[in-house]
């Protein structure tokens, strides 16, 4: 099980171009020997007969039938619209200027 020094902390932190004070660096120090330890028992329960994988439960995509259907006329499909013009949805303007009517 690696143990981390403040000074392997502090190199790191040079390395990676950030200045940490005493302080700083053993709380880093601590923080990363805790993550280490972890890794390490992890590593422990991990053998090798169990396979790997992203989810423990098998997932299926489960996707509507693809039946085709007729689509809306354009009546349809501006009926429930606030404004309609043309045959077109009336939308208010975004980019400057104000809805135009």
């Amino acid at each position: 099980m690696p143990t981390f020094t403040k000074d392997q902390v502090q190199h790191l932190g040079w390395l990676v171009r950030i200045a940490l004070n005493d302080e700083e660096a053993d709380k880093l120090k601590d923080d990363m020997n805790v993550i280490s330890e972890a890794i390490d028992s992890i590593q422990e329960v991990a053998t090798q007969d169990v396979e790997p994988t992203a989810n423990p439960i098998p997932l299926e995509a489960h996707l509507r039938e693809d039946v085709p259907a007729t689509p809306f006329t354009q009546e349809e499909a501006i009926a429930g619209a606030p404004k309609a013009d043309s045959g077109m949805f009336v939308a208010p303007q975004i980019l400057g200027g104000e809805e135009s009517e």
